[in-house]
């Protein structure tokens, strides 16, 4: 097992798992047939676990454009709204797949960061239940409500696609976060709820305007799960320096996307991406945040990220690079774990 281990902010496993791409029991998951999540790349990864996201597919996927995203220039369209009767049967479908999954004793569903450390010291997975776009949430909360005692503990309020919350930023390079709309009353009473529970508010995938009425709104830190620094990609989805003042001023963070067209400075979808490129977005987040509130978001299982790492096997090279880069080992504990836990007590305090 490699040390520090890392707690991550974004996968899409679950996905994968509902879409039946790879199958829950010792030929998938639970052994070594996943694509790039698993319990043995976990044991080779040294990979504690992290933000397992519940999230409503539309018709195409977007792997299905990673051609159109190798141009100079994109901007990709994004599906249509998802009414709730359709998204709330996928919502529960993921959610039972993780149920299972501790259930069978793959991994522990944590809902305190008590939780966390207990399974990071037991050698278990430690899931955190996300939700990323809440197509599943109705106006009344009433499924927000079942979900949190059901172990919900973070929310991306919009995927990209509008919500009857909000609007989010389309697949689109070059491009600002400035895209359109912000929340509507209802996305505003989402996040007042939310901070109410101790729902962590996810502002990965928020346009510019919804980033603004979450910083307004919200009493708790800001935190983007899985975004990179604008200024060394300019793709919609990365995170100005604005906004990553204001994450700064309020004690939140920012875990680093590995997906390689937010990463990289022309915005290609290109897994040919050297592992030093994640680093200079560390340095920069680490730069206009502190070292307190930067981690990894990798978004596993979602997105292609260098081939350098390719699956969570692939983290030691991740280290490796952190060590060359001259960080300290306090540094790196705190980018692998530390600082989740330290904005998660915060946040769900």
């Amino acid at each position: 097992m490699h040390e520090p281990l890392i707690f991550d902010g974004h996968n899409d496993v679950l996905l994968r798992l509902h879409q039946r791409d790879i199958s829950p029991g010792k030929d998938g998951f639970q052994g070594s047939g996943g694509k790039q999540i698993d319990l043995n790349k976990a044991r080779t990864g040294g990979f504690a676990g992290g933000f397992f996201a519940i999230y409503i597919p539309g018709a195409a996927a977007l792997s299905d454009s990673h051609d159109e995203m190798m141009a100079s220039s994109y901007d990709l369209p994004l599906p249509p709204q998802v009414e709730w009767g359709d998204a709330i049967k996928v919502a529960l479908s993921q959610a039972s797949i993780l149920f299972n999954l501790e259930r069978d004793g793959a991994l522990k569903i944590c809902r305190c960061t008590q939780d966390i450390k207990d399974a990071m010291a037991e050698g278990k997975m430690a899931a955190v239940m996300h939700m990323e776009g809440a197509e599943a949430i109705d106006p009344d909360f009433h499924t927000l409500e079942v979900l949190y005692q059901a172990g919900l503990r973070s929310l991306g309020p919009v995927w990209s696609r509008p919500t009857i919350f909000g609007h989010g930023v389309p697949f689109r390079f070059p491009s600002t976060p400035d895209t359109g709309e912000g929340l509507t009353s209802d996305g505003i009473r989402l996040v007042n709820k939310c901070n109410d529970l101790g729902i962590m508010v996810d502002l990965s995938h928020l346009n510019d305007a919804g980033f603004w009425d979450v910083a307004k709104h919200s009493t708790k830190p800001l935190v983007a799960t899985h975004s990179n620094a604008h200024t060394l990609s300019t793709h919609s989805r990365n995170l100005t320096d604005r906004q990553l003042h204001a994450i700064r001023e309020s004690d939140g963070m920012v875990g680093l996307n590995f997906a390689v067209a937010f990463l990289r400075s022309d915005g290609r979808m290109d897994e040919d991406t050297p592992i030093t490129t994640m680093l200079d977005h560390l340095d920069y987040l680490i730069a206009q945040l502190g070292e307190e509130r930067v981690g990894l978001g990798s978004d596993f299982d979602g997105a292609a990220v260098p081939s350098e790492i390719k699956t969570i096997a692939g983290l030691p090279n991740l280290r490796t690079a952190m060590v060359d880069r001259g960080y300290d080992a306090a540094l790196i504990r705190k980018l692998c774990h530390e600082n989740w836990l330290r904005v998660l007590d915060l946040t769900w305090m």
